[in-house]
């Protein structure tokens, strides 16, 4: 069977499969099962064109990642042919423990586990699977590795998902603010003492991909009727999760009847192994199927929820620069339980606040370094002439108010 497939990608053209065992990669039910998680959530209620997949966004990574290990081969970094693969593999599996709907559905499910986690144990699976050959990739994945920057490439503030993630997500919204200059950054990356650097001539290209990355949080990621709807759908599982442990019965798939029946926990997930087997068989068809058929569930909240979902009559919602007024909340959930007739117990599903926050560079270990013309390497808010740049590394908090647009009369 030939294995060199080449794949048509709208955003680079064609994208090649390098090797055989990336194909076997690819083919393999964990990473198909991407193809059926979206990629940004309920952002198609806001954006129409927002229907792209977590696996086109891992085959465009993986692009990327060839890429950028060219152009530094290029520059005379050593890099093996293995560890090449193995960086391939890395940034081809890190989204891999990606559930429903992507983040939105984040700690719901399965209580404390990050995609991140989720991530490393299917990786150890498809090891197993493939015979020890995911060892170096889940080195470089895990930051053991001695060669920092292959760990910077998938895992950094100037990373290849992040890269294809703006370019990605801005193409498919039409957001074109996230438009970034990915092949003029890649082709500025060098190493210096072991880590990922970026020439000074890139620094512009840097500056607006930090600029650009911030944008997107606003207007698309942290868009308030994106929050709103992601908020109802976490808001939906979250009653019948409850309704199930009432002892009333749900259709569901038998994956996603597992975690809305047990509660499943960082702490219990890894000592049985149907925890994940059942995680690996869920996508956002398990979700939306139930959604449907429960839009016409005899719990009134359920329903409620569901109904609104589907027919994008979605809850108003406000952001706020400071937390809502305790009186402001008690106020407006008093309206909801006057104006539905709904008892007090239930006005949480009516009436909520939600945290956010948005900081498009964060002053750490992992900072962009520059590495000037005289040799010398210096932070990007250092090395910038842009005077905004050290506010970006500022965390913006807002505080999302969201309730029923009946509330408003």
């Amino acid at each position: 069977m030939n294995k060199k497939k080449i794949i048509n990608d709208p955003v680079y053209g064609f994208i090649s499969i390098p090797s055989a065992f990336i194909f076997d990669l690819i083919q393999h039910p964990y990473f198909q099962r991407l193809r059926y998680i979206k990629q940004v959530s309920m952002t198609h209620l806001v954006y129409p064109g927002a229907l792209h997949t977590r696996f086109q966004h891992a085959l465009g990574a993986m692009h990327l990642m060839g890429l950028a290990i060219e152009t530094l081969r290029n520059k005379d970094i050593a890099i093996t042919p293995e560890e090449e693969e193995a960086v391939l593999a890395a940034i081809l599996l890190h989204d891999i423990g990606h559930g429903p709907f992507s983040h939105s559905l984040e700690h719901t499910l399965v209580e404390g586990v990050s995609h991140e986690m989720l991530s490393m144990l299917m990786m150890n699976e498809l090891n197993q699977t493939f015979g020890g050959r995911l060892d170096l990739a889940i080195t470089i994945f895990n930051n053991s590795y001695p060669k920092k920057f292959l760990y910077q490439l998938v895992s950094g503030q100037l990373d290849i998902d992040r890269m294809d993630y703006l370019n990605r997500d801005s193409f498919f919204t039409g957001v074109y603010e996230g438009v970034i200059s990915f092949d003029r950054i890649i082709k500025m990356l060098n190493v210096a003492g072991n880590e990922l650097v970026l020439e000074q001539k890139g620094i512009y290209s840097a500056e607006k991909f930090l600029i650009a990355r911030r944008l997107m949080y606003w207007q698309v990621y942290l868009h308030k009727t994106v929050l709103s709807a992601e908020q109802m759908l976490l808001k939906i599982l979250q009653r019948a999760k409850e309704l199930c442990g009432m002892g009333i019965t749900l259709f569901a798939s038998p994956s996603l009847e597992h975690f809305l029946c047990n509660r499943i926990t960082r702490e219990n997930f890894t000592g049985d192994v149907s925890h994940l087997v059942h995680f690996s068989r869920l996508d956002d068809t398990d979700i939306l199927s139930a959604i449907k058929t429960w839009a016409y569930h005899a719990d009134d909240v359920l329903s409620m929820l569901c109904t609104r979902l589907i027919t994008r009559e979605l809850y108003h919602t406000e952001l706020h620069t400071t937390a809502p007024a305790r009186e402001q909340l008690a106020d407006l959930k008093q309206k909801a339980v006057t104006f539905f007739g709904i008892d007090p117990s239930k006005a949480d599903y009516y009436v909520w606040v939600q945290p956010i926050e948005n900081s498009a560079y964060e002053l750490n270990d992992s900072n962009i370094k520059i590495l000037m013309k005289d040799g010398s390497i210096l932070d990007i808010a250092e090395a910038s002439d842009l005077a905004n740049l050290e506010t970006l590394s500022k965390k913006v908090q807002k505080f999302a108010v969201s309730f029923p647009k009946e509330l408003l009369r």
